[in-house]
């Protein structure tokens, strides 16, 4: 398995970044290639991703960790992708968003395409840190 993180800061308070986070059906506008994004019973959701050239669904486990701004999430098929969100308190009016990304870089090829190796790497690297940037627009600009 690799690992990814990655974080950004936005211009919210903590709160309000935490409840956009939990807006499922908002994910098409920050997340790349989610065409629709609906929760489902109590913890998982289910995500419409379009990638090469082709449409696939997912259902995700999702569940937040007692105590604290982090919401950790997994894909309860392949491929077998896991992550989590936390959420730290810079001041009042500013957040740190943490994104962790744990992947089989296989099994990421085999499902989305793409390159091998470390261009794959590079790749999913500037994936997540686009996701970050479209989601602080979303999140400072009330979207």
């Amino acid at each position: 398995m690799s690992t990814l993180e990655e974080h950004i800061d936005v211009g919210v308070p903590i709160d309000k970044a935490w409840n956009d986070l939990h807006r499922t059906e908002n994910y098409p506008r920050f997340v790349a290639g989610v065409r629709e994004a609906r929760s489902e019973t109590e913890g998982r959701a289910r995500l419409d991703v379009e990638a090469g050239g082709r449409v696939r669904e997912f259902e995700t486990e999702v569940s937040d960790r007692t105590g604290e701004r982090v919401m950790d999430w997994q894909t309860t098929g392949a491929p077998d992708l896991m992550g989590s969100f936390s959420l730290q308190p810079i001041d009042q009016n500013h957040t740190r968003v943490q994104a962790r990304l744990e992947y089989d870089p296989d099994a990421v090829r085999d499902t989305f395409g793409g390159p091998k190796g470390f261009a794959q790497v590079n790749a999913i690297e500037r994936l997540v840190r686009s996701d970050l940037e479209q989601f602080k627009q979303c999140v400072e600009q009330g979207r």
